[in-house]
């Protein structure tokens, strides 16, 4: 007979281990200290070669560039496509950061070998190395490509308008170099609202690049779509006086010119008179 107990009129049962409910507990945690877990870990993330390229490229690393673009062919241009790329190409991006090595490695691979790349505003690598005045990387995609010298974006601007508008001298003089039919037919074209090279460098007052545009045939008289000349458009009135100055010196020089040319063919007239009177 189990035991009972007579206190407060009721018995105290010995509980059954079967019926006894059931406390969750939480799992034994994974030792920790000097032990390896027994849990696999997450793999690594792995970073994708789009950006591992463009890495490559700011990092001015041309040999990761050749080894990822060796696995990955198909990245040569890898537009950027984020909000703020612009859909710029590698080699926009190697232009815009003057990486001459890249830009090198890129067109060999054949970057530019069909038309160049253009970006969502319809601008070349060249364009942007002018506008960011990276002296080598234009030379070497002058070499290249001249006629891309005279490629227009969708606001009508070409390399040479970039250069002048940002005060780059040395920049502007091999593009004028390399322009495919002479300097003066390059700085005849205008951009959508009519304004010149001329018109971009006197906007911001840059006096040298104003003397090599004068100097290579630009025409200080040429009115944009608002009938405004470059003279109109000075920055300071230092340029203003300077243009003047540089207008008036072309002026005179081919004053000058056209009157030398008058008197040579006017010495030939009186020869041939001569000749025929004996």
């Amino acid at each position: 007979m189990p035991a009972t107990s007579a206190c407060c009129g009721s018995q105290n049962v010995i509980p059954n281990p079967t019926t006894t409910q059931h406390i969750p507990q939480d799992p034994p945690q994974p030792a920790t200290h000097g032990r390896v877990s027994r849990f696999p870990s997450q793999p690594p993330t792995m970073i994708d070669p789009s950006i591992r390229l463009r890495r490559a490229i700011h990092a001015n690393d041309a040999l990761l560039a050749r080894r990822i673009l060796k696995s990955h062919p198909h990245l040569l241009h890898n537009p950027d496509l984020s909000l703020s790329g612009n859909a710029n190409s590698n080699l926009h991006l190697a232009a815009s950061l003057g990486h001459a090595a890249l830009c090198r490695l890129l067109v060999e691979l054949g970057h530019e070998a069909d038309t160049p790349a253009l970006n969502d505003d319809h601008q070349t690598a060249l364009m942007q190395a002018a506008a960011a005045g990276h002296t080598e990387v234009v030379h070497f995609l002058c070499e290249n490509d001249p006629p891309s010298i005279l490629r227009q974006d969708l606001r009508g601007r070409d390399a040479i308008m970039e250069a002048s508008l940002h005060g780059h001298d040395t920049v502007v003089q091999i593009l004028l170099t390399y322009a495919p039919d002479g300097a003066a037919a390059a700085l005849a074209q205008a951009d959508a609202d009519g304004n010149t090279a001329l018109h971009f460098a006197s906007s911001n007052g840059n006096l040298l690049v104003l003397r090599t545009l004068l100097a290579a045939g630009a025409d200080a008289g040429r009115m944009n779509a608002w009938s405004w000349t470059a003279e109109a458009y000075s920055a300071t009135v230092q340029a203003e006086v300077y243009l003047k100055t540089l207008v008036g010196e072309v002026e005179r020089r081919k004053q000058a010119r056209r009157e030398g040319e008058l008197g040579m063919n006017g010495g030939a007239v009186r020869l041939v008179g001569g000749d025929v009177g004996d």
